[in-house]
């Protein structure tokens, strides 16, 4: 097992680790450079996306003959943990969810036209994008093949959707949808994938639901349908694949957030790592303390088991695996990690970790949700028992 990086890619990792360092850490110091969600502003957000356009770290886990740098699932894992180093990072590059979830899904089983014609513009930066499948109670959630209540119904070459969605990240900034729909009662094949443009009638944002956290562009909101027409060939994959969809879709989109997680769970201790190097109490650095280094120690090396746990993970993906015992076991992690890594440096940091100096309240509060987005962690842990269950002894095999 060689966890050594390409040239190639340890290339990309090196020159994203200056950019993120030169380019986007001074920016989080400025109060100026946050917008009323606590993301970055959209002009500024422009200006530092045409400049890592122009320094060939755009899109790169597009393909490049559509503007990308055509990476594999292991260098975006490398990659997109450098990139959030800043908490900036990701959606400067053009690599932060739910876009990079949707380029990755609609690459995959998209048609010509329809990469043309929904695909393009999320990675050219003309457009943003978003995945609607959430529904309010008793609706879908983590069973949408038993729960969902959206239908779309067809008559000739056109659907019609009614019902309510929520929690839809970035629906409020996003003019491409991919949207999860009931088109029959088969347990299996009963949901399909379609995709939809903003300007279309028959759907509204009814609100965005304020969350504990920071916001990603276009927040989580609610949505409500009542009569859009979607045209067949605007349909993914054939009627009853939704679910199909959904699982090439998360997949990958589940291991990218462990990606970005991990680079910000490693900022957390650095920042940790500064201050218990410089501040001094009862006559000694803070870091020469035994009970400082412990925990800075399990700290950094559950980032570590992270690492290893999303590589393997990506290494299956790439080998045309969908790793779901693989995912689960990272997403689980990983989520846990993050949290660990930051209120632990926010422990060692004492009240200034508390307070807005810091960027650390920032990161505890975008942290929480990590157990809970793209799966609660006692679904992955079901996923888990169910592996187990079937493969014994062989749950730990190699390979």
């Amino acid at each position: 097992m060689d966890f050594t990086l390409s040239p190639k890619i340890d290339d990309f990792r090196k020159r994203i680790r200056v950019f993120v360092e030169d380019k986007l850490l001074p920016l989080e110091t400025d109060p100026a450079s946050f917008d009323d969600h606590e993301n970055i502003t959209e002009d500024l957000l422009e200006a530092k996306r045409t400049e890592a356009r122009g320094e060939g770290l755009w899109a790169l886990s597009m393909p490049k003959d559509r503007g990308g740098q055509g990476l594999d699932t292991v260098g975006m894992a490398a990659c997109y943990e450098e990139m959030n180093r800043s908490i900036f990072g990701p959606v400067v590059f053009n690599a932060a969810a739910p876009d990079d979830g949707n380029m990755v899904v609609l690459n995959k089983v998209g048609t010509e036209a329809q990469k043309d014609k929904w695909l393009q513009p999320i990675i050219d930066g003309k457009v943003r994008s978003s995945i609607v499948m959430t529904e309010p109670h008793p609706g879908a959630g983590s069973d949408p093949a038993g729960m969902m209540l959206t239908t779309a119904t067809r008559a000739g070459d056109t659907w019609t959707v009614n019902g309510d969605k929520w929690f839809i990240t970035g629906a409020e900034a996003a003019s491409h949808f991919i949207l999860l729909a009931r088109t029959s009662d088969d347990p299996r094949k009963g949901l399909t994938a379609f995709l939809f443009n903003r300007d279309q009638p028959g759907w509204e944002i009814i609100r965005r639901i304020p969350i504990m956290g920071p916001e990603e562009h276009g927040g989580h909101c609610e949505l409500k349908f009542s009569g859009l027409e979607i045209p067949d060939e605007n349909r993914l994959l054939e009627v009853g694949d939704g679910l199909k969809v959904v699982q090439i879709r998360l997949g990958t989109a589940r291991l990218t957030h462990c990606m970005r997680w991990l680079g910000m769970a490693k900022r957390a201790l650095e920042i940790a790592g500064d201050y218990v190097e410089e501040r001094e109490a009862f006559g000694q650095k803070l870091f020469e303390r035994e009970s400082v280094q412990m925990k800075l120690g399990q700290a950094a090396m559950n980032i570590h088991t992270g690492r290893l746990l999303v590589m393997y993970a990506a290494w299956k993906l790439d080998q045309g695996d969908f790793a779901r015992k693989e995912v689960s076991m990272a997403k689980v992690a990983v989520a846990d990690t993050l949290h660990h890594a930051v209120d632990t440096s926010i422990q060692l940091c004492g009240a200034k970790g508390y307070s807005k100096d810091t960027l650390l309240e920032w990161m505890y509060r975008y942290a929480r949700q990590a157990r809970l987005v793209d799966g609660a962690s006692e679904v992955h842990e079901m996923v888990l028992a169910k592996f187990f269950r079937e493969q014994g002894l062989d749950f730990w095999q190699w390979g």
